[in-house]
């Protein structure tokens, strides 16, 4: 059931269930937004903001129609610097799912280098085969437009989630057998939504 809550971006984490009933842990990281996907999503602790929506592990079950509501919710949060927890059951597919389509809109990175950015905190990763090709088609059909819609709803932006996420994507080990070097954080090539900028 996934291993615990990580930090993805500054005030942005992914974890499981246990995970978003942990009063101190949340408190720690101060936590105080929650989006919790599942089955049965509800909210669960009265002093935290929620965002809760219905959804199955499926490949067939839609996470694409609720990419918009969910990426503003992490990014208002963030904003207020407040940390966010994204979450389903055991933290490895819907939520994460969720959190690479908001890495995508605020980077321009494409869905397969995100997700391996997430991987190199939360190995755990792994979105099903379902929202694998959803991603893959909202990289081909809607990033784009998410991202100027980003830029234009959001102008006074703080981050630097282009250079967070190289930075995690550099801090990739090989995994075991793999002869291969590290990913080496490599020049911008996307205009980072804190500055609208190439």
């Amino acid at each position: 059931m996934g291993n615990g809550l990580n930090k993805i971006l500054p005030d942005l984490y992914l974890g499981n269930f246990k995970d978003a009933r942990d009063r101190e842990q949340l408190a720690r990281n101060n936590i105080t937004h929650i989006l919790s996907i599942h089955d049965s999503a509800a909210p669960i602790l009265p002093e935290m903001t929620y965002l809760c929506i219905s959804a199955a592990d499926l490949p067939t079950q839609n996470l694409t129609q609720h990419f918009r509501q969910s990426i503003m919710f992490m990014h208002e949060s963030r904003l207020k610097g407040e940390g966010c927890l994204v979450h389903c059951l055991a933290g490895v597919s819907r939520s994460v799912t969720l959190v690479v389509a908001y890495i995508m809109t605020v980077t321009g990175m494409g869905w397969q280098e995100a997700l391996a950015a997430v991987k190199a905190v939360r190995p755990c990763a792994g979105p099903n085969l379902g929202f694998q090709r959803q991603l893959q088609e909202f990289e081909a059909t809607q990033a784009g437009e998410f991202r100027v819609w980003l830029l234009e709803e959001y102008k006074d932006n703080p981050f630097n989630d282009s250079s967070d996420v190289r930075a995690l994507l550099a801090c990739k080990a090989p995994g075991p057998g793999d002869q291969r070097s590290p990913v080496l954080a490599t020049p911008e090539r996307h205009s980072d939504a804190s500055t609208g900028t190439p």
